[in-house]
């Protein structure tokens, strides 16, 4: 399960790996935040070169995982969980280091808890959208979504689809069909990178969002839809429903429901009109 945690508003990438029952995060991502240094890539490297001259094991047992990259394409990060951090903390010097120790400590508690309460995954979520200014009316829709998404994600993996490619693959074409764009397509016009799209997303997008996924399930419960083919054959139709409503929404409103408007902070807002 890959995930992007907050500490102090900064991004961490990260990934639940269920058979350890432990998280991974992204090094480069935490180096960004204990250095502030404009290249952490290349901090990193030259830090792992030179614990592995020193015969530091805490690298030489860290390995890769694909993660969302800049350009938004999943590429191999190197990552460590909670115990190897620690140990690489301690040669980052940093005034964060100890805010960020406890940081660690809290996410694993959380997770612990989530899994006994997941009621409790959809308050931190809440609780981060409010941290990043997201109004209360929008918040209430992404998490409609998100259950709407869940119930459709747990049907395909019952009837033998596979998490990941396939996951994806299905998921694009409900979103072509609907939105008359692919994914990357949606997130390249809000000019959104690794950034995850249904969290830059207006309330109208969201909620034609939701409705394509609902119809999909739906759709495919009472097909008995199995494997992937079929159920990319129920993402098509339930993917018309919704956007047969965008379009005759569009036509009495005389607005577009599909919008390059997103929640990028200024800087990247800039940076992204040059």
């Amino acid at each position: 399960m890959s995930n992007l945690k907050l500490f102090e508003s900064k991004q961490v990438r990260s990934a639940w790996n269920e058979d350890e029952q432990k998280w991974y995060f992204s090094i480069t991502d935490i180096v960004a935040i204990l250095t502030e240094s404009i290249d952490p890539l290349a901090y990193w490297r030259k830090l792992k070169e030179r614990l592995k001259k020193e015969g530091n094991e805490t690298v030489t047992n860290c390995h890769g995982l694909k993660m969302p990259a800049v350009d938004g394409k999943m590429r191999m990060t190197d990552v460590a969980d909670t115990e190897q951090l620690l140990r690489l903390i301690q040669s980052i010097p940093s005034s964060k280091a100890e805010p960020f120790k406890q940081w660690l400590a809290k996410v694993g508690y959380e997770r612990m808890q989530e899994i006994t309460d997941p009621e409790q995954g959809l308050e931190r979520a809440r609780e981060n959208w409010q941290k990043l200014g997201r109004s209360e009316k929008w918040i209430q829709q992404r998490m409609t979504g998100q259950e709407t998404r869940n119930k459709l994600t747990d049907y395909w993996q019952e009837s033998g689809v596979k998490k990941g490619d396939e996951f994806a693959f299905l998921t694009n074409i409900i979103h072509t069909e609907w939105a008359g764009l692919s994914v990357k397509q949606h997130k390249n016009l809000k000019g959104l990178k690794t950034q995850n799209l249904r969290d830059h997303m207006s309330e109208a997008e969201l909620i034609f969002t939701a409705l394509a996924e609902l119809s999909t399930r739906q759709i495919a419960e009472t097909d008995k839809a199995k494997g992937v083919t079929q159920n990319a054959v129920a993402g098509k139709k339930g993917g018309k429903i919704a956007k047969d409503a965008r379009l005759a929404l569009e036509n009495k409103t005389a607005r577009k429901v599909i919008s390059g408007e997103n929640f990028l902070p200024a800087s990247k807002q800039n940076k992204k009109l040059k």
